[in-house]
């Protein structure tokens, strides 16, 4: 069975806690995978990298825990792997792209609301203002929960591009916000709630989809399934 190496950005600025955080989480998906090698790796930490190829031997999956394909998927971490001594692993779908957590995200949203008599959620996510990749993933699990669910409103705003957070304007006082993200970073901590609040949203946060508790299976699956990234043209796969 190939070894399973799971990928974060991590934060460049403070590197450890989210270092400790993506190896907790990699030990939980490895209580779904027995008899496979699990290890982790941000992409903040200079060495974490081949430290882990090291580990794990001259092949193996790569996991991106990543919110959205495009550069950083396709190009910057199979550049990382080569560089690492890692040209033989395979780079799967990240997990953003995943057809079950979108699944996930309406089975959250649906208990979030339930009792709303007109409900309303906000999608927010990072977003770039170099490329449309991140925001077509996050604009298309926002439209899926608005079909999916009948919602009165329901659309996607981003701390890195328009629409920004901050500007969101109109949302009722009970209105939902579904933070789009892996993990509990400074984005999730400080940018959302700075934003919401100076746009005025006064309605529930809630955690970032990446820390449900069905994730590690979710993500176990997806490796089991070992779905490559789309060399061209494969935004998303939901």
């Amino acid at each position: 069975m190939p070894a399973v190496l799971i990928v974060s950005h991590g934060q460049p600025s403070d590197p450890q806690p989210a270092a400790v955080a993506l190896a907790a989480f990699a030990a939980e998906v490895a209580t779904h995978l027995p008899g496979r090698p699990v290890a982790s790796a941000t992409l903040a930490e200079p060495a974490a990298l081949a430290q882990a190829l090291n580990l794990l031997g001259p092949r193996g999956v790569v996991f991106p825990m990543f919110m959205a394909g495009g550069w950083f998927t396709r190009i910057h971490l199979p550049a990382k792997l080569r560089a690492a001594g890692g040209a033989d692993w395979l780079v799967l779908e990240p997990f953003g792209c995943n057809p079950d957590l979108h699944d996930l995200a309406v089975d959250v949203v649906t208990q979030a609301i339930a009792g709303h008599p007109k409900p309303e959620v906000l999608v927010a996510a990072h977003g770039s203002f170099k490329t449309s990749v991140p925001s077509d993933i996050a604009n298309h699990l926002a439209a899926k929960l608005k079909s999916a669910l009948g919602l009165a409103r329901c659309e996607a705003a981003f701390i890195d591009q328009s629409p920004q957070l901050s500007h969101v304007q109109g949302f009722a006082p009970d209105a939902i916000c579904l933070p789009f993200f892996a993990a509990k970073g400074s984005h999730v901590t400080e940018d959302i709630p700075t934003a919401l609040t100076a746009a005025g949203f006064t309605g529930r946060v809630l955690p970032p989809l990446g820390l449900h508790p069905q994730v590690p299976a979710l993500v176990a699956r997806a490796i089991t399934a070992a779905q490559p990234v789309c060399a061209v043209d494969c935004r998303y796969r939901a």
